[in-house]
């Protein structure tokens, strides 16, 4: 443990996620961010306002906590009050599903209200493996019906002066085979659309293929995405210049989303982002110490240490922009160095959702 705390001292001190040719930087400290579970993060980052399925949503999370303690009256109760939700207000969450969506959301919710059944038989029973595995189910009927109430209109305004950068509107989960193995990943468009686009662009390219991981932090990052030759990233063959993706970060509560500008630099020292850095496996955007807005291509996966790194509280929230998460495999991640590299990116869906300008 000494070792570690060694370790990370160092890092935050030396070392900020840029490109490896710069110098580093720090920056404040956010919030606290007790999500560590990247399905929990990308279902809060949706951007939908249903308080009946939101609420349905938290009750079912926060017995993670009551689980570890075996507080099986207080899962009780959490249990007994989702039943409620989805009985009794059930018509207040099929009237806000858009109508060509109706049908698939009607047979979601009598799914959900099974598996509400059942995990409270398995409370009653109080057992704790099978409450997870139909907790699971639930959550997952949940993420289903959230996605029914994404509006196809993209919610967010994209600075006009990005209109040349490519752009995901929406998500798309990619494949990502590595010299160690397999991970897979939701890329988020709704909040990082410019730094998602460039992403999806990239890895539909082939890009990102064979490349080496060029940077490897214990407890800390590593990263990938350098091209090989002299360029730092990708020269689009239209203008034969280096395309840069400014720094885009979206708050929690803000209508607009931050770009180009640091959360230290707007003084937002106690925030943390919508997507933020909280789990092993998290996909941030690279760029120089210099410069916010010169990322291009290379990107990192922060090796979430809980004792470490402590979720929302560490240096990279605020100062680069997650993009994506790590669903699956994101074991793989520690079995990684500079000696393996990236096999092949492979977009599995959404690649729909990906315009290549405004």
């Amino acid at each position: 443990m000494a070792k570690k705390i060694c370790i990370l001292a160092l890092l935050t001190i030396l070392f900020s996620i840029g490109s490896p040719w710069v110098k580093p930087a720090t920056a404040g400290l956010p919030n606290g961010n007790r999500l560590k579970d990247p399905y929990a993060i990308l279902r809060n980052a949706l951007p939908i306002e249903q308080k009946e399925l939101r609420e349905l949503q938290n009750k079912l999370e926060d017995t993670s906590e009551d689980l570890r303690g075996s507080r099986w009256s207080a899962i009780s109760k959490a249990t007994s009050r989702s039943q409620f939700l989805i009985s009794n207000r059930k018509n207040q969450i099929l009237q806000s599903i858009p109508e060509e969506n109706k049908e698939k959301a009607i047979q979601l919710v009598s799914d959900l209200q099974k598996n509400l059944d059942e995990l409270k038989e398995e409370t009653n029973e109080k057992n704790k493996s099978s409450f997870i595995e139909i907790r699971r189910k639930g959550l997952k009927n949940i993420d289903d019906l959230e996605a029914l109430l994404v509006n196809n209109e993209f919610s967010h305004n994209i600075p006009s002066e990005f209109d040349n950068l490519p752009r995901l509107l929406g998500r798309a989960n990619v494949e990502i085979t590595t010299s160690k193995g397999k991970m897979n990943a939701i890329i988020d468009g709704y909040n990082a659309p410019l730094t998602s686009g460039a992403f999806i662009d990239l890895a539909l390219k082939g890009f990102y293929d064979g490349l080496p991981i060029n940077r490897a932090e214990e407890f800390f990052i590593l990263q990938t995405g350098d091209p090989k030759g002299e360029e730092i990233g990708f020269i689009d063959p239209e203008n034969n210049t280096l395309r840069k993706v400014p720094l885009e970060i979206r708050v929690p509560g803000k209508e607009d989303t931050l770009y180009g500008q640091s959360f230290e630099e707007v003084g937002l020292y106690t925030e943390t982002p919508v997507l933020p850095f909280a789990t092993l496996g998290t996909m941030g955007w690279a760029h120089s110490d210099l410069n916010l807005n010169d990322g291009s291509s290379q990107f990192f996966f922060f090796l979430y240490e809980a004792e470490l790194n402590p979720a929302g509280r560490n240096l990279i929230d605020g100062r680069n922009a997650a993009f994506g998460y790590i669903i699956e495999g994101s074991e793989i991640l520690n079995q990684l160095g500079v000696k393996d590299k990236i096999i092949k990116i492979k977009v599995l869906n959404g690649s729909e959702n990906l315009k290549k300008k405004a």
